[in-house]
């Protein structure tokens, strides 16, 4: 069997990591033939020596401490530019695991050139998933996702004939879950970094304390399955066993299950439409003994308020959120502002915005640096 050629954008990350472990689980399928990353190259370096790529993208201090290494026989790029890399004719599948905005290009430019994309990016999708799909359809490049909530979606609806009435994504309500809404000002973000369920970047567990995480999930299933806003859900489900249902027009709920690890997804994206021994424990439901769902506290909860509202409006808006929500995030782990404080900074960049409706990719971009702008203006202010 040829094994499947892949490239990992982010395989220094949390999924890059995991990814890297279902090849090893599985090495006979797959050749690592790209990886990027952009500060951790030496932690790159220990990849490259055991996975042997031809092409590697790295940041600045990675490209001048390789071209001190005796490593032969790679192609070297600046993380900024993973053109060539992702339209490489050697690579089969793209691991499309960076975080941020820095994603959208690779994944345009991926999927412009027919690629098979796995996104574990949320952040492409919400800010330009009109124009990233029509590119996917129009060059036939399949979209395969890896987040566990799109990719248990995925499944549900694989070998359907009929569209789903509603999607339900289910969230595990992440560390705020049981602690009193007066006590959120005081959050460090040391505490806001320990979420009960999952190992996450620092950026993305706080969105999951928030619950913009999910919302941009929101946003991320919309463009993903083509369902106009009102047809999602959010469930919380403490237990994370549900990953996402599907409910059809006959009233049938479809759901997937298991246990929390994403070397699932990530499997399921490398290996589909196959499924192939994971290695991994299966998952007891005499064990788990109950499942318990109830609907998200918009109060406790106000940031997916808005990601719903950014679903509803569309246009530029998502690109607005997600560009003011990095700022403030990024403000609160430098302590610079308090956790409630991430809210209103978003929420005010929000309502100045004028929505552009159907952007191209440029109105996309400049919504995204007025924002930026717009966010810092308003942190300035705050915290004088």
């Amino acid at each position: 069997m040829t094994p499947l050629r892949i490239a990992i954008l982010g395989s220094t990350g949390s999924i890059g990591l995991n990814t890297l472990k279902v090849v090893d689980q599985n090495p006979h399928r797959f050749q690592v033939v790209a990886l990027s990353a952009n500060n951790n190259f030496k932690l790159l370096e220990t990849q490259i020596r055991k996975y042997k790529p031809s092409h590697v993208a790295v940041g600045k201090e990675g490209l001048v401490y390789f071209k001190k290494t005796a490593i032969k026989g790679i192609k070297y790029y600046p993380v900024e530019d993973c053109r060539e890399l992702v339209t490489l004719k050697d690579v089969d599948l793209i691991v499309l695991a960076m975080s941020g905005t820095g994603a959208l290009m690779p994944f345009l430019e991926a999927v412009r050139a027919g690629k098979t994309v796995a996104p574990a990016n949320k952040e492409a999708l919400v800010i330009a998933g009109d124009l990233i799909m029509n590119e996917a359809r129009k060059h036939k490049a399949r979209i395969i996702p890896i987040d566990s909530e799109q990719s248990a979606i995925f499944q549900c609806l694989e070998g359907q004939k009929s569209k789903p009435v509603f999607v339900h994504l289910t969230a595990s309500g992440g560390p705020l879950r049981e602690v009193p809404i007066k006590d959120f000002k005081r959050m460090t973000p040391r505490e806001i970094l320990r979420h009960p369920r999952w190992k996450m970047g620092a950026k993305i567990t706080v969105d999951s304390a928030t619950m913009m995480n999910k919302g941009f999930e929101i946003i991320e299933a919309k463009h993903l399955f083509n369902l106009s806003y009102n047809q999602i859900e959010v469930l919380v489900h403490p237990e994370a066993i549900i990953h996402s249902m599907v409910e059809f027009a006959d009233g049938s709920l479809l759901a997937q299950l298991g246990i929390t690890d994403m070397r699932l997804p990530i499997q399921y994206a490398l290996t589909y439409p196959e499924r192939l021994p994971s290695g991994l424990n299966r998952l007891s439901l005499t064990e788990v003994k109950s499942l318990n769902f109830h609907k998200p506290d918009l109060i406790r909860f106000p940031s997916l308020a808005l990601a719903f509202d950014a679903a509803r409006l569309s246009g530029s808006l998502p690109a607005v959120l997600n560009a003011a929500d990095e700022v403030a995030v990024e403000s609160f782990l430098s302590s610079k502002i308090d956790f409630v404080d991430i809210y209103k900074v978003v929420e005010r960049v929000f309502l100045r915005h004028k929505i552009v409706k159907n952007p191209s990719l440029e109105a996309v971009l400049q919504a995204d640096q007025w924002a930026r702008q717009e966010a810092r203006n308003i942190l300035e202010k705050l915290c004088r």
